[in-house]
């Protein structure tokens, strides 16, 4: 059935446009002058509050051609949906972690139903913007973009404007256009101590410094801006030999980010147990914002104190606060005397990590990164995981680089780290091997488009040999499979060596993932005649059920539903999921909402009399 008519009997109607900005629909309905192209006309809100218009001078910022075009594309509702590709999924009953195939931009506005505020760190290398016909802008600019975004006072020199800009080669316009809808997308997923790291080259450097400086993250919350030694030899420079590109650093809040250090330095063994020496390493009292039991419950947990009573993370306020690691790497430094307990006036214990020999202590990290972090250590570790004798991609970052990233950054056990730039997929590679060495459970989402690999290329001969789909998504899946077998078989080797006592032995961490396409959502079509129809429902129930968990977002999309009833209901918790709802009892619907809340698939619901019985008591969702 259409969404209005199930609007029309009365039901509640739940889609993706619920998660518009309120602001916004309150300003343009009560205020319609201020809003001009989706854009503030900053002089008549001025006038509106009765303060003076006469601005002396002009603004600082950056502007571009097509940008009131990709900030309006923000509050598009996207037009796709995403469908659980089984097959190329890995491990799919446990894993939790995510890769999504299409277009960023789609992506990250299905993500944000569910993430907006939990990602924990977000590392992007976007296509650098040079002559070469590589960078292909997948964004509508044109009229009929325009009258759907509600673009009316675009001239036609405008959009001539726009059409030769996105052309041209190296195109400042082009390039800013397209990063900004997905930088804002990005900052409204980074949770409050979120930072993110974005690699990028001399071409457009200053312009996107600019763009996140005075319209995504603020002035106030840059890090840094790295500069990276990416090649030793020559480059395509014409007056002088670059060898570096940048990495820019910026928080979500500064005031809430946590750095941990990263040049590592000698450690001072200057105290000592019966296990030996060791020095006195970094609290494990979580401080700071986000700091609290109700900021992530999950780290709230009692651990064995010195004298067996359960220690849990206190506050020096008194009040509940959470530990820095996860229950599982807590327990087993507790267990083998690497903590050491501080006792409060109150009773209340603050706990430090022991550092012995084998382990590291971090300084403050500087702005240069130099020699381990070059592209040819990224080249030669594609080379040995696909077994091939030329790189199968150019340019590709090293994992090393990632690795001390997310290090540096502080992400946690249960951090979830983002890259919509995915590419060779070293993130999730990076996320993986990460894990396997300090026990972790990060997570990863990656998303990347089926972008065409050219025939020339060796990734395109890598894809027809290995009948594999010539896309960049294809080497991006099949990276990370092969990634975490050598991880899995690394350990396994490890874990078998004679003498290895049990407590020792290392577990294998989440290597698997779960693959979504990005597919058209149902649309109504209407024929010539004026005649409606509905679209044929050829997906399976169960992509059916996690695009519904997606659009709703109250429950992690890496959970997997328990199917309550076949290709009918599934639940997550208290939460039940209905497609095919014509194939539903009404002792279905009536166990369903007695126990949860219920979320019904509107593209295979019709209004029949079982449903409307039930109308005030679930949600239709688009």
């Amino acid at each position: 059935m259409a969404e209005q008519d199930f609007i029309n009997a009365g039901f509640t109607v739940f889609s993706s446009e619920n998660n518009q900005n309120k602001l916004l629909n309150f300003i343009k309905e009560q205020y319609p002058s201020v809003i001009k192209d989706n854009e503030i006309d900053l002089n008549e809100l001025k006038a509106i509050l009765g303060l003076p218009i006469d601005e002396k001078v002009n603004g600082y910022g950056l502007n571009f051609v097509g940008r009131n075009f990709a900030r309006a594309k923000i509050a598009q509702k996207t037009e796709k949906e995403l469908h659980l590709n089984t097959t190329l999924s890995k491990n799919i009953d446990t894993t939790e972690n995510l890769v999504l195939k299409g277009d960023n931009l789609d992506s990250l506005k299905i993500l944000k139903n569910h993430y907006s505020g939990k990602i924990k760190c977000i590392y992007i290398d976007p296509p650098y913007n040079t002559d070469k016909d590589e960078f292909v802008y997948p964004d509508k600019f044109d009229k009929e973009e325009a009258e759907v975004l509600g673009l009316a006072n675009l001239s036609e020199s405008d959009f001539q404007r726009m059409d030769l800009s996105f052309k041209t080669k190296k195109s400042h316009n082009g390039w800013l256009a397209f990063m900004y809808p997905r930088l804002l997308l990005a900052r409204d997923l980074l949770s409050k101590d979120g930072v993110i790291f974005i690699s990028i080259d001399e071409n457009e450097q200053a312009n996107l410094k600019l763009l996140c400086d005075n319209d995504i993250f603020g002035e106030e919350n840059l890090i840094i801006q790295f500069t990276r030694e990416s090649i030793k030899g020559g480059s395509q420079s014409k007056f002088v030999r670059e060898t570096h590109d940048f990495v820019l650093v910026y928080a979500k809040d500064i005031n809430s980010l946590e750095f941990i250090g990263f040049e590592k330095e000698e450690l001072e063994l200057n105290l000592s147990d019966k296990k030996g020496k060791y020095a006195k390493g970094r609290e494990l009292n979580k401080w700071g914002a986000g700091s609290r039991r109700l900021d992530s419950p999950g780290m709230w947990y009692a651990i064995k104190g010195p004298n067996g009573e359960d220690v849990y993370p206190i506050r020096n306020d008194g009040s509940e606060g959470r530990w820095r690691l996860g229950k599982t790497k807590m327990k087993k430094i507790v267990d083998e005397g690497d903590v050491i307990f501080e006792i409060r006036k109150d009773g209340t214990y603050i706990v430090y990590e022991k550092l012995r020999g084998n382990k590291s202590k971090y300084t403050q990290f500087i702005s240069i990164l130099k020699d381990k972090y070059l592209n040819a250590k990224g080249t030669e570790e594609l080379k040995a995981l696909f077994n091939l004798e030329n790189a199968i991609f150019d340019f590709s970052k090293p994992s090393i680089l990632i690795k001390d990233l997310l290090i540096l950054s502080d992400t946690q056990d249960n951090s979830i780290i983002l890259d919509f730039f995915a590419g060779s997929g070293t993130t999730g590679d990076a996320v993986m091997q990460l894990n396997a060495e300090d026990g972790g459970n990060r997570k990863f989402i990656l998303c990347q488009i089926d972008e065409p690999i050219k025939k020339d290329k060796p990734a395109y001969k890598f894809c027809i040999d290995n009948n594999l789909p010539p896309l960049i998504s294809s080497i991006t899946i099949e990276r990370l499979r092969r990634a975490g077998e050598k991880i899995k078989n690394e350990i396994e080797e490890e874990n078998s060596k004679t003498g290895m006592f049990e407590e020792d032995k290392k577990q294998v961490p989440d290597i698997g993932f779960k693959v979504f396409d990005s597919v058209e959502a149902p649309k109504l079509k209407v024929d010539d005649k004026g005649q409606i129809s509905f679209p044929e429902n050829e997906t399976d129930a169960l992509s059916r059920i996690y695009n519904m968990i997606f659009t709703v977002g109250l429950d992690e999309p890496t959970q997997v539903p328990e199917e309550v009833v076949k290709d009918c209901i599934y639940k997550i918790g208290h939460h039940y999921y209905i497609t095919n709802s014509n194939k539903v009892t009404s002792n279905d619907y009536s166990n369903a909402i007695k126990n949860g809340k219920v979320f019904i698939d509107g593209w295979t619901a019709s209004l029949n009399a079982t449903l409307q019985n039930y109308k005030e008591e679930v949600k239709i969702v688009f």
